[in-house]
């Protein structure tokens, strides 16, 4: 059974797919959305939920570092009951805090220019995101 995971910023969402068995998390590709102008990438997660049978997504919920939740984590609480309600699969929210920090270090220690670390950092942590999870449910 393959998971989806989801990174939601306001400009992009980062999209990761697990293998069929749900050991590893791969970033696929990063899909640029609008909130300002209500475009959120559906159409594209639709097609790729239907490209790699996906039956549950995981979505990153950005808790503060004292768990409270901000207006970045109620716009992924918002993004996920609309992606649940548009694709009537299971969705689940994830803390992940510092995944996107995680992602900019192991870019940085591998040296990755600026220019291509903005091209990938947000596919890479929605595959943080989700190994996260997966390893949690090992």
């Amino acid at each position: 059974m393959r998971v989806m995971g989801l990174d939601v910023g306001s400009k992009t969402v980062g999209v990761a797919v697990s293998d069929e068995m749900g050991w590893t998390a791969q970033g696929i590709e990063t899909i640029a959305i609008n909130e300002n102008i209500n475009r959120f990438g559906f159409e594209r997660i639709g097609e790729i939920i239907k490209e790699y049978d996906v039956k549950e997504i995981i979505v990153g919920l950005p808790k503060n570092m004292n768990n409270s939740i901000g207006p970045r984590g109620e716009a992924s609480r918002d993004y996920a009951v609309k992606l649940e309600s548009l694709f009537n699969i299971p969705v689940r929210l994830w803390d992940e805090r510092l995944s996107t920090m995680a992602a900019e270090r192991i870019l940085l220690e591998a040296d990755v220019s600026r220019k291509k670390r903005k091209k990938v950092i947000d596919k890479m942590a929605a595959a943080m995101i989700l190994q996260g999870y997966l390893d949690s449910q090992q």
